[in-house]
């Protein structure tokens, strides 16, 4: 009766609102459904109390991989999918930075229990939050090699809302040359892209946060089951319950995994810079990323 109540007061109300802002309120719908659907399952009278699982990431870095997996959850423990946008720090169809302020507000809109996942530099305020205990908050990451890779084929072939997509369609022809901008980034235009380094280097501060697990996405592909065991156990020492025991879980989280099934999967193979860069590609990653390798534990040296 609650959950009737909740639908008919928000399609009374959606008449005046824009087309972003019923998108949201039907995903609240959709979401106190879920939750109300995961009380009976597993019989609590609310979820009050539960973490919020949240994946957080470098764009291209495997995003979806991890958010699967913690989509598989509520296999495992009564949480949700919360079906809430991404909380972004830059805006899709602007590419312009978004206040503190917005992220926020964003993150607050995620109830315990709920699971969301987004791309968020490592802002004091944003720390502070996901390191809380109401949040399990997870930072995966990529070797920015193959990162660049993934970010030619991204914007040139996947998504054609991307506000780069025109310029790399249209005003650079080759591959070659699509990647040597992912690299090195743009700065004529309206649009700046900036050097991979610079892109990356907003987002080191999460590798010193202890609340907030660090996984590498060559684990992940590589190490399924113990990284996957790493992430429930992370989960559970911020409060999760388990509805069965930890050799379950693994089996039931990976039983759910397939990448393919992520929009923007392409390949999903590990070390593929080495098939798309050239001699030239090699000199300039070095100049601008090569140190960010060796901070990141991908290089001991630039003698790659």
């Amino acid at each position: 009766m609650w959950l009737m109540g909740i639908i008919s007061f928000s399609m009374s109300k959606s008449s005046s609102l824009t087309p972003s802002a019923i998108s949201l309120r039907a995903r609240l719908v959709r979401r106190a459904a879920r939750r109300f659907s995961q009380q009976v399952r597993y019989r609590r009278l609310s979820l009050k109390g539960l973490p919020i699982l949240f994946a957080n990431s470098f764009p291209k870095s495997g995003t979806h991989l991890l958010t699967q997996i913690l989509q598989a959850f509520p296999q495992i423990s009564p949480v949700v999918n919360s079906g809430l946008p991404a909380v972004v720090t830059y805006a899709g169809d602007t590419a312009q930075e978004r206040p503190v302020a917005a992220l926020l507000s964003d993150l607050q809109r995620f109830l315990p229990g709920d699971i969301g996942y987004g791309h968020l530099h490592a802002q004091l305020e944003i720390m502070e939050m996901l390191s809380s205990p109401a949040f399990a908050a997870y930072f995966i990451l990529r070797d920015p090699r193959d990162v660049v890779v993934s970010h030619v084929h991204y914007v040139t072939e996947m998504e054609a809302r991307h506000v780069l997509h025109d310029y790399y369609q249209n005003h650079l022809h080759t591959f070659e040359e699509r990647l040597s901008a992912s690299i090195t980034g743009l700065e004529s235009l309206s649009l700046p892209l900036p050097d991979i380094r610079q892109r990356f280097e907003p987002f080191i501060g999460w590798l010193d946060v202890p609340e907030v697990l660090t996984l590498r996405y060559e684990d992940l592909m590589q190490n399924r089951s113990s990284q996957i065991q790493s992430i429930i156990e992370h989960a559970v020492r911020r409060g999760l319950p388990l509805n069965c025991s930890m050799s379950q879980a693994v089996e039931i989280i990976e039983h759910q995994l397939d990448p393919a099934r992520s929009p923007t999967f392409r390949k999903g193979r590990i070390g593929t810079w080495r098939e798309s860069f050239n001699a030239e590609h090699i000199n300039i990653f070095k100049e601008i990323g090569g140190e960010l390798l060796i901070q990141l534990g991908y290089e001991n040296s630039l003698d790659w």
